[in-house]
């Protein structure tokens, strides 16, 4: 059997822990039909991604400081 292989830069590995945790509390919260779980895994990385880029506009990192 063939293993997929898949390499994540730290900010994707970063989305990625975000968006699971976003689809597990739609799983949780019931939200997510059997046959839609594709489309609640989209949303929850765009809603990561937003979240990722409103962040980045309201904090200034370290390395951001020079």
């Amino acid at each position: 059997m063939n293993k997929p292989y898949i390499t994540l830069q730290p900010s994707e590995q970063v989305l990625v822990t975000a968006a699971a945790g976003i689809y597990a509390a739609y799983i949780s919260s019931g939200r997510v039909q059997e046959g839609t779980e594709p489309d609640w895994m989209k949303r929850s990385i765009e809603e990561a991604i937003r979240i990722a880029r409103i962040t980045d506009n309201a904090v200034q990192a370290d390395k951001e400081l020079d």
